[in-house]
């Protein structure tokens, strides 16, 4: 069978939640028996949106080859991701972090390191930018749930690189 498979090339083509997706399902089947080739399967249909029934008919060394890809991609440890765009909105991460209110803190402690919630970690780091000048922006003040729905999109090297910097930041301290 010929089929033409759309490869992420880096994480920033992954969402938040396709990877969420992916972390469901492996704790979900954890204790199925040949789960390796089941989500081999998986990762084509959630990451390369190939449906798992077209994946059954590929040849068992373009899996692996695409596999590999999106293991090694799932592997990065990317630097801190300033800005993204999702849609017409353009993303910036907290540029003080000293300025974080409490209300934010509390949000972030709540929601960071738990994968069902990340997203909503997300809509504390990232919030839209209102004004740029140069390489400096200020983003929108912090409201709860109003862009929660749309950081399900978040690209993974963003959520990648805020947990990590996070993680090392608390090392450090």
């Amino acid at each position: 069978m010929q089929i033409e498979i759309e490869v992420p090339s880096n994480l920033s083509e992954i969402t938040l939640q396709q990877y969420t997706r992916y972390l469901n399902l492996i704790e979900v089947n954890q204790d199925v028996e040949h789960i390796d080739k089941f989500m081999s399967l998986k990762m084509l249909e959630i990451f390369c949106n190939v449906p798992y029934k077209s994946a059954l008919e590929l040849k068992i060394t373009d899996v692996n080859r695409v596999v590999d890809h999106i293991v090694e991609l799932l592997n990065q440890k990317p630097e801190l991701v300033q800005t993204f765009t999702i849609g017409d909105t353009e993303f910036g991460f907290i540029p003080k972090l000293d300025d974080m209110t409490f209300g934010e803190y509390i949000d972030l402690d709540q929601f960071l390191g738990n994968w069902e919630n990340m997203y909503k970690a997300m809509a504390v780091l990232y919030r839209p930018i209102n004004k740029r000048v140069g390489k400096f922006y200020n983003i929108k003040e912090y409201s709860g749930d109003s862009y929660w729905e749309a950081m399900q999109l978040t690209p993974l090297d963003a959520v990648l690189s805020s947990t990590l910097f996070f993680y090392h930041l608390g090392i450090d301290l």
